[in-house]
């Protein structure tokens, strides 16, 4: 399996990452990556030798403690002491998926030369990442400004020795595993503890992953909302070229396209219509899975650019002769791309439980909650319910993160951008996106089978075919959560296209 190089000229595309992931394939630091870190470290070192400047985190303490001065003898010791102290986390834990993901993104951000640290420092994380020995960290404690603090301590305290890992389905102290591969700890020099805690990789890994997740949610949305308006009785007019035409978004011209590809070759468009118009969530497809489409793009550009940016502080560039403090910690473009990528995420889920909705209430010749004996049989009743509750927690939960901010270090952090709560909030929104289109592609599913002997197009039979082995027709009532789980984990995997 080919190694994935990590070069600070070669930009990270969100295409390349998710094939990495995908894959498995072990990741490794350029030549040029080594070089540029390790030019930068002399630089710095060179640079304290010969001036006793304050630097911010180098010689002086953290946050509101700036002004106090460190003696050259303790400097080590101050950025082990940052790390141990910022180890603060509660809450859940950070699944494995996205930990492993944090740390090749901090060896993305360092690879670049401007953060001081020792090449073996970036080694180290991909070291752990090519094992898959994986740092706990916690879901809470991070304001989203001086970086990821807390989340990052708890994923760089193994390098140390210290904290804990989860290691081939055991949780270990990292201690323990690291002496499984003769690893010893690393001694931090002046500004590591610095680099490796400013950045923004928390809430980046949970970027990454939604995205490349809600990418695959816009087209599952297209796909079962064609088989939805299939279902329905619905009508391919409101999806001709001509009227997306005149009102040209891009998401709403592509949809369109979309759907009018996937109701081609159709026996079920050729039957008399049922109604002059359809009802908003089918006819209006394109307009709202479209603009959940364009948003998505929005996002990814800066989730993209996020990947390939330097976040910690202060950052060094050794060819000009200057280390400065600034702010590229500050998650604000992360933060407001997160809560616009959960609203995107919550619209495909609402529409999808209209769908939903419309599909079990006895229109257009099909029987109430799609079963034969309703009444007897509560058939499709309830699922529709929980799509419903869902969707209501996920209007919840878009509540924006990023125009939260509370004062933190004695007012010298005065304002933050609450991005690590966008981020996992995000994070449910599109879980439970995934779990509604799931009950809706199981509905539709179900709707379909009362509009036999007719046929829909090729592609999505095909598609019905595939759910069928999962999810089998409800003729009389049975215990459904194991379906509705079904339905969800089939969105997930599906090869939609």
């Amino acid at each position: 399996m080919p190694t994935h190089i990590i070069s600070p000229t070669q930009p990270l595309t969100l295409a390349a990452l998710a094939a990495v992931l995908a894959d498995g394939r072990p990741v490794s630091l350029s030549d040029d990556a080594k070089t540029r870190i390790a030019t930068c470290h002399a630089y710095l070192h060179q640079r304290l030798a010969q001036d006793n400047s304050p630097i911010y985190g180098i010689n002086t303490g953290f946050g509101s403690l700036y002004n106090v001065s460190i003696a050259p003898e303790a400097r080590a010791q101050l950025q082990v002491n940052l790390m141990m102290s910022h180890a603060c986390g509660t809450g859940a834990e950070v699944p494995g998926n996205l930990v492993r993901l944090m740390l090749l993104l901090k060896a993305q951000s360092l690879s670049y030369g401007h953060s001081g640290v020792q090449v073996a420092t970036a080694q180290r994380l991909l070291d752990m990442y090519n094992r898959e020995m994986l740092p706990v960290v916690y879901e809470q404690g991070s304001l989203g400004a001086s970086g990821d603090l807390a989340p990052l301590a708890h994923l760089c305290l193994p390098l140390l020795g210290l904290g804990e890992v989860n290691y081939q389905g055991y949780r270990l102290s990292a201690a323990d595993a690291m002496s499984l591969f003769s690893w010893a700890p690393l001694e931090l020099q002046a500004k590591e503890g610095l680099a490796l805690l400013n950045g923004t990789q928390f809430m980046l890994a949970y970027a990454v992953d939604g995205v490349l997740r809600a990418q695959r949610l816009v087209a599952a949305a297209d796909v079962i909302g064609a088989l939805s308006t299939e279902a329905f009785g619905g009508c391919v007019a409101p999806f001709s070229e001509n009227l997306h035409r005149i009102r040209p978004h891009a998401g709403q011209v592509l949809v369109a396209q979309r759907l009018r590809d996937l109701l081609a070759g159709s026996e079920l468009q050729t039957q008399p219509r049922m109604a002059v118009q359809d009802p908003y969530s089918f006819r209006c497809q394109p307009q709202v899975h479209g603009a959940s489409r364009d948003a998505l793009a929005y996002v990814a550009q800066v989730v993209e650019t996020e990947c390939n940016s330097v976040t910690d502080n202060p950052n060094i560039f050794p060819d000009d002769d200057q280390i400065l403090s600034g702010g590229n910690f500050h998650g604000q473009p992360l933060a407001l791309a997160l809560d616009h990528l959960a609203v995107a995420v919550a619209e495909l889920g609402s529409i999808s439980e209209r769908r939903t909705y419309q599909l079990i209430s006895g229109q257009r010749s099909l029987p109430t909650y799609l079963v034969a004996e309703p009444g007897l049989n509560s058939g499709l009743m309830i699922p529709q319910y929980t799509a419903a509750g869902i969707v209501s927690q996920n209007k919840q939960l878009c509540t924006p993160a990023s125009v939260d901010s509370i004062v933190s270090s004695n007012g010298q952090e005065d304002h933050v951008s609450m991005g690590a709560n966008a981020a996992t909030k995000a994070r449910r929104v599109i879980e439970n996106a995934e779990q509604i289109l799931g009950i809706e592609l199981m509905t539709a599913v179900q709707a379909l089978s009362f509009r036999r002997p007719g046929r829909t197009s090729a592609a999505l039979e095909q598609l019905v075919a595939a759910f069928q082995q999962e999810v089998k027709f409800v003729g009389q009532d049975r215990v459904l959560y194991p379906d509705l789980h079904r339905a969800a984990a089939f969105v997930r995997k599906f090869d939609w296209q």
